[in-house]
C-alpha cells in the first residue's frame, strides 16, 4: 500500500459548516486510475466521526483532480466552532494519508 500523498496533493477550503478538499494528481495519467479508488464513500468513511452530512465528489478531469464537498464538517462553521482548526485546513492532510493499493494503476 502507498499513501495518496505519494501520487497527489490537496487543498482545503471552507464555507460555513461545509469543507471542501480538492485532490490533484501529480501525473495526469493517474487521474483515471484513481477514479475507482478515491470515492465519496471512502472519504465519508474516513471522516465518519467528524462529519454529520453527506460527501459529494465532483470530478475535474481537465484539471486531473477531484473536489470533495463535505457537509456538516466544521462543527457549525468558523464563527461557531471551538475547534483549533476551525477552517478545516488539516483535513486535506488526513485525506492524503489514505492508503491506496500499490498497483492502483493496473486495477
Amino acid at each position: 500500500m502507498i499513501r495518496l500523498r505519494d501520487v497527489a496533493h490537496a487543498r482545503a477550503g471552507d464555507k460555513g459548516n461545509t469543507s471542501n478538499i480538492c485532490v490533484f494528481v501529480y501525473r495526469p495519467e493517474d487521474y483515471s486510475a484513481l477514479t475507482g479508488h478515491l470515492t465519496a464513500e471512502l472519504v465519508a468513511q474516513t471522516f465518519s466521526g467528524l462529519i454529520t452530512g453527506e460527501v459529494m465528489r465532483y470530478d475535474l478531469p481537465k484539471l486531473a483532480g477531484f473536489n470533495f464537498v463535505m457537509y456538516g464538517a466544521l462543527g457549525g462553521g468558523v464563527t461557531r466552532s471551538l475547534a483549533l482548526d476551525a477552517h478545516g485546513k488539516c483535513l486535506s492532510s488526513v485525506l492524503l494519508d489514505l492508503k491506496i493499493p500499490d498497483d492502483f494503476r493496473s486495477t
